[in-house]
């Protein structure tokens, strides 16, 4: 078992201390976990969500922490492998975290959740939107996104409604894509309709060739894509050079910020489902709170929809923080959470309870741009 000192230099950079110089001298801390991909195809995804995370939890700290205590978030790479992932989840739960916290993904959130389970560790705000994590309900697992089956339902709703009816599904094949998979299913046997086609790739991979052989000769009019930003955006440029001209909708998973990266000027017209606000209107107070911070933040800190999913689930965390007591405990910050009943973060509604444990139902549609930008 490492100690904290032991612990702390082999993980380096990767570990955070977050706070201002005078809260570090402080002994005790609140120690959030997280395992997440800081390199390989879907690094992204971990470095912005942790990146919006740290950025409140640094805010909180230069007001004096929470009940007196600064927030440390410890990190270690898993690359979005689930074997990866286990063995940082062991290392983590061994150095006493009140939560894990930030996991990104299906697959890695489920062989986590059971180590944290087991552990009676709290598994907080997972980058997934995958029912597995959510049914049965887990005394321990709080989610802050919609599900999967949230977002398909909207975008097979906005096909429809458009008369699309030839939908095929691009999708990782792995735990992550069959939740989107079923979802997609679920959204259309509602609407007495099944995928004109389906096919896969493999996670951390973009060889996407004979995914877009069998499903542009299927000639559908939109295509479902569930799977991380690189095969996303290799299976779109590969796609259209086949001649395929209908249209591609994504889960929030994808990462809006790096699928538009990656896509460059072959952006326009991709559809990505969110499930937070838009980090790039003023029209919510969060998001002027957001934007404002980032730019006090300086040049580590970027406004894009992930690091606005992990800057509100660190609030959700802190506000189950406050209503726990002056000596945080797992126990506390279980009920702290269950207690927060109905509340807006700035016009993102969340709600928890003994009995419920996802937070939102929040989803809207948003299109890339030619000039990598995002409306919604």
């Amino acid at each position: 078992m490492l100690n904290r000192r032991t612990f702390t230099r082999a993980a380096g950079a990767a570990v955070a201390l977050l706070g201002a110089p005078a809260l570090r001298a402080q002994t005790e801390r609140i120690l959030f976990a997280q395992s997440a991909p800081f390199t390989g195809p879907a690094a992204q995804l971990g470095i912005q969500f942790h990146q919006g995370a740290r950025l409140y939890f640094e805010q909180v700290n230069a007001q004096g922490g929470v009940h007196r205590r600064p927030i440390e978030l410890a990190k270690l790479d898993d690359g979005y492998e689930p074997d990866r992932c286990a063995d940082n989840t062991r290392k983590l739960i061994a150095e006493d975290p009140l939560a894990l916290f930030g996991y990104i993904g299906t697959p890695t959130s489920l062989v986590a959740l059971p180590l944290a389970t087991a552990a009676k560790v709290p598994f907080c705000a997972p980058f997934s939107g995958a029912m597995a994590l959510r049914q049965p309900f887990n005394r321990y697992a709080f989610h802050i996104r919609a599900s999967y089956n949230d977002e398909t339902e909207v975008i097979v709703k906005q096909l429809t409604s458009l008369g699309l009816q030839k939908i095929a599904v691009f999708y990782q094949n792995d735990a992550y894509g069959k939740a989107g998979l079923d979802g997609v299913l679920l959204a259309l046997k509602t609407r007495n309709m099944t995928p004109v086609a389906t096919a896969t790739v493999e996670r951390n991979s973009v060889n996407v060739a004979q995914a877009v052989k069998t499903l542009v000769a299927a000639q559908p009019d939109a295509v479902v894509q569930v799977s991380a930003y690189k095969s996303c955006a290799a299976f779109i440029r590969a796609a259209r050079a086949a001649g395929f001209g209908g249209t591609f909708f994504n889960v929030s998973f994808v990462g809006t910020q790096a699928l538009a990266d990656e896509l460059g000027k072959d952006a326009a017209g991709v559809v990505v489902s969110q499930v937070v606000p838009s980090p790039y209107s003023t029209a919510r107070p969060i998001a002027r709170e957001f934007i404002d911070a980032v730019k006090k933040g300086g040049a580590d800190y970027q406004a894009n929809y992930s690091s606005m999913e992990g800057y509100l689930a660190a609030r959700a965390m802190v506000e189950g923080l406050k209503r726990g007591s002056p000596k945080p405990t797992r126990d506390g910050l279980i009920a702290g959470l269950e207690s927060l009943g109905n509340a807006s973060f700035g016009g993102f509604n969340v709600s928890f309870s003994p009995t419920d444990h996802v937070a939102s139902k929040f989803v809207e549609l948003s299109m890339l741009t030619a000039d990598g930008r995002v409306r919604t």
